[in-house]
C-alpha cells in the first residue's frame, strides 16, 4: 500500500511594515465572557463521539457525518472493529499534526476494507445547520456542529441546479482528518489530529470530525518522524455509545449556535480585527 503522507511545506508571506503609524486613543478592554450557563450547553449524540485512550490520557472526537459521511462510517467500524486498540502515533510534528491508524505502525499498513472516494468538501443547502462567524462577501465562514468551515457565498445558492454551494472544512487545531496516499482517493484506516491550525490542508485531506476535549493530550503526544521508540499509542479506541452505562463518561459541549458563543465570536472580531479567525475561537467542553 503507500505510504499515507501528509504535506508538510510551510508557506511563508512577507508582511510590509507601514512607515508612519496613526496615533489612536486607547479603548478599554474588552468585558470579560461569562461562564456558559445551562442553555449554552449540548449533550453530543453518544454515537458520533470517538472516545480514545492513550497512555498519555483521554482524547474526545465527536464526529461530523454532515461533512464526510462515508469517512465517518468507515471510523465507525473500525473503532468497533477494535481495529485501532493499540496503534501508535508513529508521525507527529510539533506544529502540525499526531498520525495514528496504521495496522504497521509505520505510514504503509491499512485496514483490507476498500480505499475511501474523497470528501474534500461538501454541498451546503439554506435549510443546513450552519452558524455563520464571518463574511467576505464571496464566502462566508462558520461552524457545522464543532467543525469550522469555509463556504461559498449563499446567493449563489438560487444559481445552482441543486440550490447549495460548496463548502470545506478549516484545519484547525482539533480538527480530525483522514491521511491519504498520492491518489486523492485513497484514504484507508489512518488519520490524523490536529495540533495547530494548517490552512493548506484545506480542500486537500477529508475532515471527520474534531477534538472536543483532550486537545491537550493530542499536544502532549511525543514527536518525531518517524517518532522514535518508545511511541505514544492509542491503548483503547470506542465510540461513546458503546462504553457500558455504569462506565460512560458525560460529555457536554458548549453550543456553537448558542448565545455563549454568539458572544465569544463578537468579542474575538473586536479585538482581533484584520486578524479574526475561526481557529481562535474556544468550544469549552466538561466531561464527568
Amino acid at each position: 500500500m503507500t505510504r499515507m503522507t501528509l504535506i508538510a511545506a510551510l508557506a511563508l508571506a512577507t508582511v510590509a511594515t507601514p512607515a508612519l503609524a496613526q496615533r489612536s486613543s486607547p479603548q478599554p478592554p474588552p468585558a470579560a465572557l461569562k461562564a456558559p450557563t445551562a442553555q449554552d450547553w449540548r449533550t453530543p449524540d453518544a454515537a458520533d463521539v470517538m472516545v480514545i485512550d492513550t497512555n498519555k490520557g483521554r482524547i474526545f472526537v465527536e464526529l461530523a457525518p454532515r461533512l464526510a459521511p462515508a469517512h465517518v462510517e468507515r471510523i465507525k467500524i473500525l473503532t468497533r472493529r477494535g481495529f485501532y486498540d493499540g496503534r501508535s502515533f508513529f508521525r507527529v510534528i510539533d506544529v502540525f499534526m499526531a498520525q495514528t491508524g496504521d495496522p504497521l505502525d509505520s505510514g504503509a499498513g491499512g485496514s483490507e476494507l476498500p480505499d475511501l472516494s474523497a470528501e474534500f468538501t461538501f454541498r451546503r443547502g439554506a435549510a443546513d445547520p450552519f452558524v455563520p462567524v464571518a463574511d467576505a462577501g464571496a464566502s462566508q465562514t462558520g461552524f457545522v456542529g464543532v467543525v469550522p468551515v469555509m463556504t461559498q457565498s449563499p446567493m449563489l445558492m438560487a444559481m445552482t441546479a441543486d440550490q447549495r454551494i460548496t463548502g470545506w472544512a478549516l484545519f484547525c487545531p482539533g480538527v480530525a482528518g483522514m491521511a491519504r496516499g498520492s491518489e486523492e482517493n485513497s484514504a484507508n484506516s489512518q488519520f490524523f489530529l490536529m495540533r495547530q491550525a494548517y490552512p493548506s490542508l484545506e480542500k486537500r485531506y477529508t475532515a471527520f470530525g474534531r477534538v472536543v476535549a483532550g486537545l491537550e493530550v493530542v499536544r502532549a503526544i511525543k514527536t518525531g518522524e518517524p517518532v522514535a521508540a518508545p511511541q505514544d499509542q492509542m491503548t483503547r479506541v470506542r465510540m461513546l455509545a458503546d462504553i457500558p452505562g455504569a462506565e460512560r463518561p458525560a460529555l457536554r459541549v458548549v453550543d456553537t449556535a448558542g448565545p455563549w458563543f454568539a458572544a465569544q465570536v463578537a468579542q474575538m472580531r473586536a479585538e482581533d480585527g484584520a486578524d479574526f479567525s475561526a481557529c481562535n475561537l474556544k468550544i469549552p467542553s466538561e466531561v464527568k
